[in-house]
């Protein structure tokens, strides 16, 4: 039988390699990032990066060639390594987000030259979409790439991108002017020693991680570099954010067991008023409420992702409503772990306190809620 955070697997939505790898990595986990020694936050992010890599586990996020990507193993690793770590999970979801776009569409010398290393966990990816007017109006995307004589000039700034500042290439949506709005977009391969490449700022957000804006000045990229063809920018990036919007909501059930877990941890050693904190019906009926929505988000978290890997054609609708659900879900759980703890849940570095900051971005990035809900709204309208 297996533990509680583990009992899903027994889910129609997996195979017996899914159970084998989440266990597996359950137990790595469970060893490998207990008790893991402060470092500031690019150490660690590398430190991490480098563990993944020897372990294997990378090469789920990135496989070989002719591999395709297992969107339901990618969840499941997601969801174990928040549950255990919050930054192990971002350098895991960074190496596959910042190199989707190459496996997807990239040339086999591009594929060639950065796969490996980032599969390794030597080579940090990140993915370069948001600007400061352009986050979830992708459409909205002014940072330029200019046809010139052997490639491309890449003029613009990007913002709030993860692992600026320690990724070894950057995946940039440029606008080339094909046509109006989305359709008008590239997508290129920048390596962060190219000369026409600086960081702008590093920025500082309430859970440590790597952030920075990028800016690119007469940034010279060749024509082997662009990611598909010319204007089909959007299309490799939202291919990309298919497959990975579930696991966002994924890493926010991580969070959300987490949560729950802390809760029942403090509601049965707590005493108070001649009992547990448990023994009263408000804290039994905030539990419960926690708990159904993690299994809720389970639910649709591994459905999108079955059908992802299962359907063969695009699975938006599903994806979103994962996303949605899961991280909205993972907030409420933060939040009530914070308020049961009392006092000591808004103590700094206190688990309720760290899950509190860790979950906010997740209803943002990668469409934040209300995108999310305009998305499914069309799929029901038609």
């Amino acid at each position: 039988m297996p533990v509680a955070h583990l009992a899903h697997l027994d889910w129609p939505f997996f195979e017996p390699r899914h159970r084998d790898f989440a266990r597996r990595l359950e137990s790595w986990a469970a060893s490998a990032l207990a008790g893991r020694a402060p470092q500031d936050t690019d150490a660690a992010c590398r430190d991490l990066a480098r563990r993944l890599g020897e372990g294997g586990w990378l090469a789920h996020a990135i496989p070989e060639a002719g591999a395709a990507i297992d969107v339901r193993t990618l969840c499941l690793a997601r969801e174990i390594l928040a549950r255990h770590d919050g930054l192990a999970d971002f350098a895991f979801a960074m190496q596959g987000l910042g190199s989707g776009p190459i496996l997807l569409a990239g040339g086999e010398a591009v594929r060639a030259r950065i796969l490996p290393g980032v599969r390794s966990g030597a080579h940090l990816a990140a993915f370069a979409l948001s600007e400061a007017e352009a986050g979830s109006d992708v459409a909205a995307i002014s940072c330029a790439a200019l046809r010139v004589e052997g490639g491309w000039r890449i003029d613009g700034e990007k913002t709030w991108i993860s692992n600026g500042g320690i990724a070894g290439h950057y995946v940039v949506v440029a606008r080339t002017g094909e046509a109006p709005g989305a359709r008008g977009l590239s997508a290129f391969v920048v390596e962060a020693d190219n000369p026409g490449l600086s960081i702008a700022r590093r920025i500082e957000v309430v859970a440590p991680h790597p952030l920075a804006t990028l800016r690119f000045e007469n940034c010279f990229v060749g024509d082997e570099a662009v990611l598909g063809r010319p204007g089909e920018g959007f299309k490799v990036a939202m291919a990309t954010l298919d497959i990975f919007r579930p696991t966002v909501g994924a890493a926010a059930l991580g969070f959300a067991r987490h949560a729950l877990e802390a809760m029942a941890t403090r509601a049965r050693s707590r005493r108070m008023f001649g009992a547990t904190l448990g023994d009263l019906q408000m804290t039994q009926a905030r539990i419960a409420e926690v708990a159904l929505a993690v299994d809720a988000s389970a639910l649709l978290v591994y459905r999108a992702a079955w059908q992802a890997d299962t359907s063969g054609g695009r699975t938006t609708r599903e994806a979103a409503m994962a996303k949605l659900f899961a991280t909205e879900a993972a907030q409420q759980a933060a939040d009530a772990a914070v308020q049961l703890w009392g006092g000591l849940g808004v103590e700094a570095g206190s688990v309720p306190e760290m899950l509190y900051r860790e979950v906010r971005a997740l209803r943002i990035y990668e469409g934040a809620s209300e995108v999310q809900k305009l998305i499914i709204a069309r799929a029901v309208l038609g």
